[in-house]
């Protein structure tokens, strides 16, 4: 089972005020707080406004390196807040990667509320996904992992089926291999945000507040973020931001068969979830209810 990878470089409140007043001295005397300390980035609350989102490990660098280049240009045309760096920082005081001060985006993670209490978030994420996918500049980021083809990793889905869900895998697979099998869609690639999941998506009461952690974004198949409506919500609210994203779509790719491939995503992550969460019980709580739902559906 996978555990959180050790972190290549330590990254402390110390490390920070230092880094801020050596580039940002006029932040550097605001408090400083650890929120929290991911698999990839360390989280540090900056007075009552921001927040710094540091990398701890040499693999998120570049992630974080995307979302400075391209948060702030897609930040102005959608509908909910996503956190766009407003400073950027850079390697310096043997920290060897650059780094962020973003705006605090206050809500509460989608994962940690009520599934009744969601319907409302369901309609308006729909609407900003859909404002999302839009065709992407040629320059955009590159993911291996995430807005491309599933069907190469089928031996590895299919082992995690099977270990997760012996009962079912025959019947999950079997809907799964044909979704993948279906032709890649046509036209230019998308913007994809690359990890929406019930984390990575803030509510304020029951309201839609925030889209965050865009290191994934990349340009490909949209239908990687659609596999949310399985894995964040009820049979009621899923198909309701459905509908909310059909109607609002501007791309010109196939709806029925792009909810084909949301739904063999929905799957992978699924997977992904309950074989590489043991040390994170709210995540494989999310791939444990996505599980429940493919299987209802």
């Amino acid at each position: 089972m996978a555990r959180m990878p050790v972190a290549e470089v330590e990254v402390t409140p110390e490390l920070v005020r230092d880094l801020l007043a050596d580039q940002h001295p006029d932040l550097a005397d605001l408090p400083i707080t650890v929120l929290a300390n991911g698999w990839d980035n360390v989280m540090l609350r900056l007075g009552d406004d921001l927040l710094v989102r540091v990398p701890r490990r040499q693999l998120a660098a570049v992630l974080v390196e995307h979302e400075q280049a391209w948060l702030p240009a897609l930040a102005p045309r959608l509908p909910t807040a996503i956190p766009a760096p407003v400073r950027t920082g850079r390697p310096a005081l043997g920290f060897p990667w650059s780094w962020s001060v973003l705006p605090w985006l206050p809500g509460r993670p989608l994962a940690q509320v009520p599934m009744k209490d969601r319907g409302r978030s369901a309609v308006e994420l729909g609407r900003f996904l859909a404002a999302l996918h839009v065709p992407a500049p040629e320059d955009a980021p590159e993911n291996p992992v995430r807005g491309g083809p599933l069907r190469f990793r089928e031996p590895l889905v299919t082992e995690r089926v099977q270990r997760h869900a012996p009962a079912d895998a025959e019947r999950l697979l079997t809907r799964w291999r044909a979704e993948v099998a279906e032709p890649d869609p046509p036209g230019p690639p998308l913007w994809v945000h690359g990890d929406v999941h019930a984390l990575n998506v803030l509510l304020d009461g029951e309201a839609l507040a925030a889209v965050i952690d865009w290191g994934d974004i990349t340009a490909g198949d949209p239908a990687c973020d659609l596999a949310i409506a399985w894995n964040g919500y009820d049979v009621e609210a899923g198909a309701a931001l459905r509908a909310a994203y059909d109607a609002h779509a501007t791309h010109h790719l196939d709806l029925a068969l792009l909810w084909d491939r949301a739904h063999a995503w929905a799957l992978h992550f699924s997977m992904v979830l309950l074989e590489s969460s043991d040390d994170h019980p709210e995540l494989a709580a999310v791939g444990q209810h996505g599980l429940f739902r493919l299987l209802e559906s």
